[in-house]
């Protein structure tokens, strides 16, 4: 019989020495969660903010404003002595405020003597586009641009036109969306029943 061999195990030899693992807590580690902090309070600041922008309708009392016309005149939501405005919200760009405008024009015309106000706030950033569009197309109401847009923000209004009767009172008798034909018999009836 031939004797058992004997194997030798071999120990594992001891490998080259790495660095201890990172303690948690690093300074990275802890930059990255405030930022993902700051990220998500952001998130939820803009979430909310969006939930309660100012709409204004119907049967709201229309909020105040200071803008200055290209007269020079300086108009706000409560100084048309008693007459009804209306308020609308338009840029050279947008072609139905475009084809809005000769309508427009009529009804200041036929309803001006009466007490109607017309007063067209542009958004335009561009002074030049906006200057060269009234050149070319005279207006017979008011007009001023508001390029920081903070007429229309007020409003909530973020698409163009947007159109807002307000009565003697400083209340929205009627809110406007999209372009009208103000010069339909309709419409200058109805107008002309709110004076």
């Amino acid at each position: 019989m031939k004797p058992d061999r004997v194997v030798s195990e071999r120990l594992p030899q001891p490998g080259p020495v790495s660095d201890p693992p990172q303690q948690a807590g690093s300074v990275s580690d802890r930059l990255l969660q405030a930022g993902i902090v700051v990220m998500l309070a952001l998130f939820c600041f803009a979430l909310y903010s969006s939930l309660h922008e100012t709409v204004v309708n119907a049967g709201d009392r229309a909020p105040d404003f200071t803008v200055t016309a290209d007269s020079g005149q300086t108009f706000t939501v409560h100084n048309f002595n008693g007459k009804l405005l209306l308020l609308n919200f338009w840029a050279t760009w947008c072609a139905p405020c475009v084809e809005e405008v000769p309508s427009l024009n009529q009804l200041a015309r036929q309803l001006g003597p009466q007490g109607l106000v017309v007063l067209g706030v542009s958004v335009d950033k561009d002074p030049n586009a906006y200057k060269n569009f009234l050149q070319h197309f005279p207006v017979s109401f008011q007009t001023a641009r508001d390029p920081d847009e903070k007429v229309n923000l007020k409003y909530g209004t973020i698409q163009f036109p947007e159109s807002y009767l307000i009565d003697r009172n400083g209340k929205v008798v009627e809110k406007f969306i999209s372009a009208q034909n103000w010069a339909s018999p309709e419409m200058i009836q109805h107008v002309q029943s709110l004076l």
